[in-house]
């Protein structure tokens, strides 16, 4: 906490505390702005779209109160068994928030996603605010069409345009969350950052390792589980995981020549382990055919979705 976020909790003001669901389509920069105002590491960050497959939850204090922000998957129209988990997913989380941040890609406007998901929201009670992110890459006349465009539709109680990646407007978005949300005692410890366990962060940050060094040649259809995590006596930890795959190509693939991509994935999820962890990380990954996971109840439980039937 910084000093005046101490002193807003000493003089005595009443603590405030919510949940505000991100929600926006694929791509639209969601994880990168809940890491931002949470200032960690805490959803993971891909150009490949829909990475972020169940609710994420990130903690931040502000002035005197607790933000939980719900990191969603992003919506767009589902083709699988894991896509539709995952849109009904972005919804729910929708529905059960203090209060909506419904972010848009400023380049992409709304189009596509975007603008079924803006029609989705006249549906919502919940109050919403519109976020409009990357506005560093286009005019000022596109912003303002683009944000009476969206508050035609639904009337959004605010408009924010911001830039996840460098921060820019980011503190006016905190400003007024701090603000907004109901007076209450604050859900978690004040230091936690994630309610995410450790295991499943840790699997979730080897995934995204598997997503940047493989975008082009690795489907979705691949799933980290870390299976072993044992604290050992020089202070280091030993983790194993294993990297799910539903054929012997994608296998192929994951391992890459002489091993090489599997040793690269690894090298930089131990080195983003060992930063997070402060402590000494060895990390064993393995490759296995699982046909047909997507398929499979216990890998959504998993991953922390129901399993559409």
């Amino acid at each position: 906490m910084t000093e005046q976020e101490i002193e807003a909790v000493e003089d005595g003001a009443p603590t405030r505390s919510g949940f505000v669901a991100l929600i926006g389509a694929t791509n639209a920069g969601k994880s990168t702005l809940v890491n931002r105002l949470v200032g960690a590491k805490v959803s993971i960050v891909s150009h490949k779209v829909q990475t972020t497959r169940a609710i994420v939850r990130g903690i931040a204090i502000h002035d005197n109160a607790q933000i939980v922000f719900m990191d969603t998957p992003g919506i767009f129209k589902p083709r699988r068994r894991l896509d539709r988990a995952m849109v009904t997913t972005a919804w729910g989380g929708a529905k059960d928030a203090d209060l909506i941040m419904f972010l848009i890609d400023s380049e992409r406007g709304l189009k596509g996603d975007a603008e079924t998901i803006l029609e989705g929201l006249k549906e919502v009670k919940q109050p919403k605010i519109l976020v409009l992110n990357k506005v560093d890459q286009v005019s000022p006349e596109t912003l303002l069409t683009l944000a009476k465009a969206a508050n035609d539709v639904v009337p959004f109680e605010r408009t924010f345009m911001i830039s996840a990646l460098n921060g820019s407007g980011c503190d006016d978005v905190m400003d007024y969350l701090a603000r907004a949300l109901p007076e209450g005692p604050w859900y978690y410890p004040e230091d936690q950052i994630s309610d995410l366990p450790m295991r499943q962060l840790a699997a979730e940050i080897t995934r995204e390792k598997l997503f940047l060094r493989l975008h082009q040649e690795l489907p979705y259809a691949s799933h980290v589980e870390t299976e072993k995590w044992e604290e050992r006596k020089d202070g280091s930890v030993r983790i194993e995981q294993v990297i799910y795959v539903e054929r012997d190509s994608q296998k192929k693939i994951a391992l890459g020549k002489n091993g090489e991509a599997i040793k690269a994935i690894s090298m930089a999820s131990r080195k983003e382990l060992s930063e997070i962890l402060e402590q000494p990380v060895h990390l064993f990954l393995f490759v296995k055919v699982r046909e047909n996971w997507g398929d499979d109840p216990e890998r959504f439980r998993e991953m922390g979705l129901d399993f559409p039937h």
